[in-house]
């Protein structure tokens, strides 16, 4: 029985992407981006909470080439569920080095774990903020003592505000967990709010690292320049443990759909420091992901 067609529901992002004035050091990483499609190759989960347009892999090695990245960490995205292929075969396809986050099931096999593995995935994200429904947090300690002998690292993508119970449940966990999006803590409240406060008393723990991305999920204004004080007081707190990424193609940004070259650039007022930066673009990523 055929399928029927996927009519996609939010914008793909601006193409081409600008050249970014920001110079990127060689093997600068993206470590956070997804790929969609082509349909129906790949279908979205049934009551997905939206219907990307096709992104492919050669559409997101375009992007990389103009911002100056030579790798890439894709991310398992809530509305593909645990059917992690299309990350599988955009690493096999061997454009560019990629490493990949999975979703998986809270009763995951072994043999599953260690195929991905093999694939070149080197985590699992627990997304608890998007409507599409995926693992909880509840799933993350049992999940932590299964891929710890692999090495791979937890991602975590909540809304602080919303559950300031993962502080807690992070903090003890005994492998690398991974914050995305800044915990979604409005850039607006400044350093001193509260809500941020806890997300850097959460980074001052060894095992926790975070992505500097997605400031389209924190702040309202114009060229994102409020976010500009919570990252630079997250790189005083845990330089060797921030990542960056695009978070190409953008699924969450919506009516504030943003220029790839004007993230990069945005990277470089966040971190204006060249060698912090370099760090976090090719030292930090190699070290997470296992980038040879």
């Amino acid at each position: 029985m055929s399928r029927p067609p996927q009519v996609a529901n939010i914008p793909g992002p601006i193409t081409p992407a600008r050249r970014p004035h920001t110079r990127f050091p060689a093997n600068a990483t993206d470590c956070h981006a997804h790929v969609f499609g082509p349909w129906p190759r790949y279908g979205v989960v049934e009551g997905a909470a939206y219907v990307p347009p096709d992104n492919v892999l050669d559409d997101y090695v375009t992007m990389l080439g103009t911002i100056g990245c030579g790798r890439g960490v894709l991310v398992q995205p809530s509305v593909y569920g645990i059917d992690n292929r299309a990350i599988v075969d955009a690493i096999a396809a061997n454009v560019v080095p990629l490493r990949g986050i999975a979703v998986v099931a809270p009763d995951v096999s072994d043999r599953e774990l260690e195929r991905l593995h093999a694939a070149g995935f080197r985590g699992i994200r627990i997304n608890i903020h998007s409507a599409t429904r995926g693992l909880s947090l509840a799933d993350a300690p049992s999940l932590a003592a299964r891929i710890k002998p692999l090495g791979w690292h937890l991602q975590f993508y909540a809304d602080l505000r919303a559950n300031p119970e993962a502080c807690d449940v992070i903090a003890k966990l005994p492998i690398d967990c991974v914050l995305d999006h800044f915990l979604k803590v409005p850039a607006a409240g400044g350093v001193e709010s509260p809500a941020f406060r806890s997300l850097l008393d959460l980074l001052r723990h060894d095992h926790v690292w975070a992505k500097l991305m997605g400031p389209y999920f924190i702040s309202d204004e114009r060229g994102f320049g409020d976010t500009t004080p919570l990252a630079r007081a997250m790189v005083k707190v845990a330089p060797d443990r921030l990542l960056w990424g695009t978070d190409w193609p953008h699924p969450g940004a919506r009516e504030k759909m943003t220029d790839d070259g004007d993230l990069a650039d945005l990277l470089a007022q966040w971190v204006p420091d060249e060698s912090v930066r370099n760090r976090i673009l090719v030292d930090n990523p190699a070290r997470l992901y296992d980038f040879r």
